[in-house]
């Protein structure tokens, strides 16, 4: 069992200017969220000045990103921005990871789209030398990374402070525990590494109900080729009453050492996930 408090976070999503960004990580703070997040897409919100923007009206929360695509980014110049935010947040901030995985939107950014590979070791190279510049300045920001792949896992397991993970196949005969891998992937690269690593897990879907009302449109679209009963199998895919859905993320903790939990901020999922954290707390 991991003696790591549990944390919640939300992944925001609030696209009608500044009262109602604001507005929205405000609400967020008050349901108990412990760490308030922003994705790096295009056509969304910048990241970076939009968590500056959610620092001025909150005080308790950490901010991450959720997770910046390292494709888009200069070591140096990401290094600075770094910085900068965690001065301009008292310390609160919480850099997230990925190495990207949309190829329209390297297209639309004038970029070529690298393989699997050649993002992952352009992940790695960037978690060193901002890792290398942060500490040089003195600053000590921790460092997520995001993602489900054996090398990408890899380079988290060596390199990163938290490891979030997002998986997209549930169990099969061959696989009946495909969480209980990852972890033990993770464990093995990181050897005693691990006692300082947070295991985190997305709750894509958290619904505060029976099965037979939810709504799985969303959940569809991102795995097209899931059954519902596959959907409703995949981890962090939650639903029952809050007392509930609080017993199986203690599961989590318990069987995996899970002990951070990040929801998208869409739908019911903000709310619900609120009512699940007045369990903990």
């Amino acid at each position: 069992m991991s003696t790591k408090d549990i944390r919640f976070g939300v992944n925001l999503n609030s696209t009608g200017g500044r009262a109602a960004w604001q507005t929205t990580a405000r609400h967020a703070e008050e349901l108990g969220y412990d760490v308030l997040l922003a994705p790096d897409h295009l056509g969304r919100l910048t990241p970076l000045p939009a968590l500056v923007s959610v620092a001025a009206v909150t005080s308790r929360a950490k901010l991450g990103t959720f997770v910046l695509n390292t494709g888009f980014y200069r070591p140096a110049l990401l290094a600075r921005d770094v910085a900068g935010l965690h001065e301009l947040t008292d310390g609160r901030f919480e850099l997230g990871l990925g190495a990207g995985y949309v190829a329209e939107e390297f297209e639309a950014a004038g970029l070529p789209f690298p393989s699997a590979r050649q993002r992952v070791e352009q992940l790695e190279q960037t978690v060193s030398e901002v890792g290398k510049a942060l500490s040089e300045a003195g600053h000590r920001v921790p460092v997520m990374i995001a993602g489900q792949g054996d090398r990408l896992l890899s380079v988290a397991a060596r390199h990163a402070d938290i490891i979030n993970l997002s998986l997209s196949t549930s169990a099969t005969p061959e696989k009946p525990d495909p969480l209980a891998g990852r972890i033990e992937l993770i464990r093995r690269v990181a050897g005693d590494r691990i006692a300082d690593i947070e295991l985190s897990l997305v709750l894509p879907m958290v619904h505060i109900g029976g099965v037979d009302d939810i709504d799985l449109s969303l959940l569809r679209r991102i795995h097209p080729g899931l059954s519902d009963a596959e959907i409703l199998c995949l981890p962090g895919v939650v639903h029952g009453t809050a007392a509930d859905i609080a017993d199986t993320l203690r599961h989590y903790r318990d069987t995996y050492g899970i002990t951070y939990f990040v929801t998208m901020g869409i739908g019911e999922n903000l709310t619900s996930l609120g009512r699940v954290i007045s369990e903990f707390r």
